[in-house]
Formats: structure tokens, sequence, C-alpha cells
């Protein structure tokens, strides 16, 4: 059901409405000129460890923008970068009890999804879109990013990357890199919440992909 123009429902979403979100959602409902802000130019871009090639952070918030990033070293070696890019495609790394995604939705430009999202008894449908997909590698590292967009009849505007990343020492980092603002008045008037909860969501999602990399490199052993 639709409730000032959010889509709830009382248990899980079905596929059904899912599809039923996405077919009344419209179009990104941030700036057309910060459509792909979060994605990185090259592959040393992440490994640096600086925005370069990314809307700047300071930009981002003299724009009324909240800027979240959080990165987390979940292994290393080439296994380990294999493990966690699958993980992404499989989106493994929103597999929680309290989030999650269609785990067959495809990784590609243009596809629209929802984020099922349980706050306190009803279940809250956010709808996205990926804007763009990287999957590049350099002489000294290699990584794989998208980047999905809010759409109209989302709680916040903005965007969210999720890559994973292999260092010139061979190390496999996660990042979660997002930019959001209100989009609806109830995140206007819960906004210091809603920040502490995209904190919590990002530390998470980082949480469940150490575990599954964890869980592949075991089984790769035996």
């Amino acid at each position: 059901m639709a409730w000032g123009g959010l889509f709830l429902s009382m248990g899980h979403p079905t596929q059904e409405q899912q599809k039923s979100c996405l077919a009344a959602a419209g179009g990104f409902n941030y700036d057309t000129a910060l459509h792909g802000a979060t994605r990185p130019k090259s592959v040393s871009t992440l490994t640096s460890g600086e925005a370069v090639g990314e809307t700047s952070d300071k930009v981002l918030t003299e724009r009324g923008f909240f800027v979240n990033r959080s990165r987390v070293l979940i292994g290393s070696g080439s296994d380990a970068f294999v493990h966690a890019k699958s993980a992404l495609l499989s989106w493994r790394h929103l597999a929680l009890r309290w989030a999650n995604v269609e785990p067959d939705t495809p990784v590609k430009v243009g596809t629209r999804f929802c984020i099922c999202y349980k706050e306190l008894i009803p279940w809250v449908m956010l709808p996205l879109q990926i804007a763009y997909v990287t999957d590049g590698e350099s002489d000294r590292s290699k990584m794989f990013a998208f980047g999905s967009g809010t759409l109209q009849g989302h709680l916040l505007a903005g965007e969210e990357r999720f890559s994973v990343q292999v260092d010139e020492e061979e190390r496999v980092w996660y990042e979660v890199v997002s930019f959001s603002k209100p989009a609806h008045v109830l995140a206007t008037l819960c906004y210091p919440y809603v920040q502490l909860r995209q904190k919590h969501f990002a530390r998470q999602s980082g949480r469940a992909l150490l575990r599954h990399v964890a869980t592949c490199s075991t089984k790769q052993e035996q």
C-alpha cells in the first residue's frame, strides 16, 4: 500500500508488491548533474583513498547532502576479491534481516529495484535504479563497483556506491559511499535518526560481506 508517498507493507514485500512500487515510482529524484557523482574515474581512485574522480564531499555538503563513507578490510588476494565481487552481484552485502534486495536482481545499468527495509512494524519499499557499473583493473589493482540513485517515492534523495577493490598490497577492501538528503517529510522530521541508521546500515553491510568472504574461503580450504 502507498501512504503519504511511501510504499509500505505489513509483512515482507512480495515480488508483486515490489513490481507495483517500481511501476508507480518516477525517475531519479535528485539533481541530474549529480547522477553518477559517486563513480570513481579509475581503479587508482579507489585504492588511493582519495575522492579524486568523484564529486567532492565539500561540494555535496554545500548542496545540502549528508555524505557517508564506510570502508572495511575483508581479506587479501585474488580469491577474496572474486568472492566479494560475486557477493555484490548476488546482493549478499544486503542480505540483512531488516534490509534486503531480491538476490536475482541483475546488476546492470538501468535496473530498477527495491531495498526492502523494516523499521518497527511496517516494511518500507525504497525504489532505486542502478546508475553505473564499473569493472576494471590497472597494473597494481582491480575493482568492481556500482552506484544506485534514488527514485521518486524514496524517503531520501541521493546516490550510493558499493565497491570492492584490491590495492597494491593485495588487500581487499569493501567500501560504501553515499550522499543523501530528505525527500519526504518523515525523513526531514527524523533526519538525525535517519543519518544514524545510514551509518548502521553501512557497517552491517560490511560485516555481512566479511562473513560471506570468510565462509567462502573456509569452504575452499576444506
